[in-house]
């Protein structure tokens, strides 16, 4: 979690939302990210999805025997992109200032895990109330 952490504080310096994600495989990260929707102009880029793009094409099996770490409680779009690519177990720093679709996954079979960290609440809660109008368009408001 430390890691998705120090991907969030990265997006954050750099002037977007602080969102951070890894993606693990046999104990070793294979894809990291933060979210970069402002920095890059992106519909897409959140962290999960960045972390997805960082990890890069590899075997199926691969992301069906990897975790999926995030700081924030995946959003229906990186919902769907870890119910395609069949990652198993998902690991979600805090789900309190934003509750996305866990639901979802867990019908679908996918290991759910809320730490209720609450460096990661006070990371988007902070963010929230400072850059709302920012957070407002990354959650589609």
């Amino acid at each position: 979690m430390q890691a998705t952490i120090e991907e969030a504080k990265k997006g954050f310096k750099e002037g977007g939302i602080p969102i951070g994600s890894v993606i693990v495989h046999d104990g070793k990260i294979i894809g990291r990210g933060h979210n970069k929707r402002i920095q890059c102009g992106s519909v897409v880029l959140h962290g999960e999805m960045d972390a997805l793009e960082n990890a890069g094409r590899l075997p199926a099996s691969v992301y069906k025997n990897s975790t999926l770490y995030t700081t924030l409680s995946p959003c229906p779009m990186c919902t769907g992109a870890i119910l395609l690519y069949g990652i198993k177990k998902v690991v979600i720093g805090e789900n309190k200032t934003f509750l996305g679709s866990e639901e979802l996954l867990a019908k679908n079979g996918v290991e759910v895990i809320v730490l209720d960290n609450q460096e990661c609440k006070d990371l988007m809660s902070d963010f929230i109330k400072r850059y709302p109008i920012l957070w407002n368009e990354d959650i589609g408001v």
